[in-house]
């Protein structure tokens, strides 16, 4: 096989990007109609949840030189995030903030999903393959349900500033010293933290209920983003309890991990990825 010159290369790359863009914005211009049924929906049970876990961390294992390294961007993005809250004096979205990660993840883990597709296929598998689904014929669908996290991800950064105005005051605190004391020992922090918590776990529920396979079903099928999330929603409605379960398993993980300088996402993360590629392959038929 020849090896072409840097120039070569850079145009062909150049070209191969550009036609993988072009895709995209024609379906997001164009969308195609989607003519397939609506996939089935199969019931699972509590112990489906640790087999899917199981394969989960089978896969983390068998990539594990591949993702570690990228997957060290998850918390050392929270970290920034938290550091510029601070600095502009916004110490009330510092909780909001990393609450709401658990919303993208679904989308932030595209290429987990395709890294376990492979693996499945038995394909050749890394991190660069892994992220070849955002150049899938799939892309623009993946895209457009992603934005819409992203889109709820900002309302509940907006309602949680909203509560917070609502219980506590308009007023920024002045320190951290302040900021702790009146949302731990005052009642108007209580009540932030009630309504807080109460209103965070809504749009986590919605979340759940439209992201839960929708993803993987995308990366997997051609299926527009309407029947992914009726599937996932389906898929909710005929599986409520193991669902629920799995909400509550990703929340948990997600706040285990946070807390040591958020330096477990790094396992979290990819093991809840990979897992959820198995959790959808259990659910839809």
């Amino acid at each position: 096989m020849a090896i072409k010159n840097p120039a070569e290369w850079g145009a062909v790359q150049l070209a191969a990007t550009g036609h993988v863009l072009r895709n995209i914005g024609h379906a997001f211009v164009h969308p195609d109609i989607d003519q397939s049924l609506a996939p089935e929906v199969r019931r699972i049970s509590f112990s489906d949840l640790r087999e899917v876990l199981a394969k989960g961390f089978d896969d983390f294992g068998a990539f594990r030189d591949d993702v570690l390294f990228i997957c060290l961007l998850y918390p050392a993005a929270g970290l920034v995030l938290a550091e510029a809250a601070s600095n502009v004096g916004l110490l009330p979205l510092i909780f909001p903030l990393f609450s709401g990660f658990a919303l993208i993840t679904p989308f932030a883990a595209v290429w987990l999903y395709e890294m376990s597709r492979r693996r499945e296929r038995g394909e050749s598998t890394s991190w660069a393959e892994g992220f070849k689904a955002f150049a899938s014929p799939q892309a623009a669908s993946i895209f457009k349900l992603g934005l819409l996290l992203i889109g709820i991800f900002a309302l509940w950064l907006v309602t949680a500033m909203k509560i917070y105005g609502a219980t506590i005051g308009p007023e920024m605190p002045t320190s951290v010293t302040s900021f702790v004391s009146d949302v731990f020992a005052t009642r108007r922090g209580w009540a932030l933290i009630v309504f807080g918590v109460g209103i965070g776990f809504l749009f986590a529920l919605v979340v759940l209920a439209i992201s839960v396979v929708s993803f993987p079903l995308l990366l997997d099928r051609p299926v527009s983003v309407t029947t992914a999330m009726a599937t996932s929603i389906r898929a909710m409605r005929v599986n409520p309890g193991p669902m629920l379960a799995w909400g509550f398993i990703i929340a948990a993980s997600v706040a285990i991990g946070m807390i040591p300088v958020l330096m477990g996402l790094v396992v979290v993360l990819p093991v809840l990825g990979h897992a959820t590629w198995h959790l959808y392959r259990k659910v839809v038929v």
